[in-house]
């Protein structure tokens, strides 16, 4: 239980100093969230504040933590943030669901040279990319793509508190992106309408009349970004492609890259049926990528059910490691 003790500690922490320095600046708890983050990692509180924020912020200067403690820390208090300062539309990818794109990541077999590279255009907070990294044997780059300028604050908050170098890039993720292309994407879709009709027009999934689906658009602009080979790991609505009703999405996955496996999410993570998910993984079309002989599909069990899921842990390691398109 040391860790959930020290995420208690750490969020406390931060909740207390982003509280004080809200009602201190008059700026949303998130904004002081931001703040507080800057005093922990400079190490410096200043003057007229110390008597109320050295004392409790002292948890984060002393002894050893991990980056997962302040990972899971800093995600609960952005959480209370959300629901505070009425920023519902978004949402922090579930904790357990997290680790799973991480574990998933960690089976592929990328063959790299240097430092794997992995994109999150849809990064928010950081959470899903950070968690991701934390999970990885060995270093990798995380490039992460928001058009909200506090959701790239505080994305760079959590990684400066983490000790993760991350390159982050506040724009429109449809719009033209000077990335290079990467091995990895990894995106909890947001699901929705894209408002711009005319820039939707650019790609190949864009809905023929009226406004296109952001999160279609997503995964083509995603698998544009990708090197030959790459792949793509995305957390999708289960009616994604009952959704597709002129199919271009799906002749778009088709035609660029290969569908690799659907895993259902347990439905004990969502309150109703139209909100539950799944992961949807893709290698893009290149040299040696191939069809699976039979992709990888599944119906997850609830992570609490620790017998359970490690049964289906176990099939997915056996998967990757018998497929010979990988």
């Amino acid at each position: 239980m040391e860790i959930e003790t020290n995420v208690t500690r750490l969020f406390t922490a931060l909740d207390q100093s982003a509280a004080f320095l809200s009602e201190e600046e008059t700026i949303s708890y998130l904004e002081g969230l931001i703040q507080a983050g800057s005093f922990i990692v400079e190490q410096e509180v200043p003057e007229s504040y110390k008597k109320n924020l050295i004392s409790v912020l002292a948890p984060f200067w002393e002894g050893a933590l991990t980056q997962e403690d302040i990972r899971r820390a800093f995600q609960l208090a952005v959480l209370k943030g959300l629901r505070t300062t009425g920023q519902a539309h978004y949402q922090i990818t579930p904790d357990a669901v997290a680790l799973f794109i991480g574990y998933l990541v960690n089976e592929l077999p990328l063959k790299v040279e240097g430092y794997p590279t992995i994109l999150d255009l849809a990064v928010g907070s950081a959470n899903l990319l950070t968690a991701v990294l934390n999970q990885l044997p060995q270093q990798a780059q995380g490039i992460g793509v928001d058009v909200d300028d506090l959701m790239i604050q505080l994305g760079l908050t959590n990684a400066n508190l983490q000790q993760t170098e991350l390159e982050l890039f506040r724009q429109d993720a449809f719009s033209s992106l000077f990335i290079d292309p990467v091995d990895v994407a990894v995106i909890d879709l947001p699901v929705g309408y894209y408002p711009d009709e005319d820039l939707a027009k650019a790609f190949q999934v864009s809905a023929e009349k009226g406004k296109s689906f952001s999160h279609h658009l997503m995964i083509e602009q995603s698998i544009r970004h990708l090197k030959p080979g790459g792949y793509g790991l995305y957390i999708i609505p289960n009616q994604l492609f009952e959704e597709d009703t002129d199919k271009k999405l799906y002749a778009f996955i088709q035609k660029e890259a290969v569908i690799l496996g659907l895993l259902q999410l347990p439905s004990t993570l969502f309150k109703t049926k139209e909100q539950a998910r799944s992961v949807l993984l893709l290698q893009k079309q290149g040299e040696g990528v191939k069809t699976p002989k039979q992709a990888l599909l599944a119906q997850l069990p609830s992570f609490s059910n620790k017998e359970a899921l490690s049964k289906v842990l176990s099939q997915i390691h056996t998967w990757f490691q018998e497929e010979t398109v990988l």
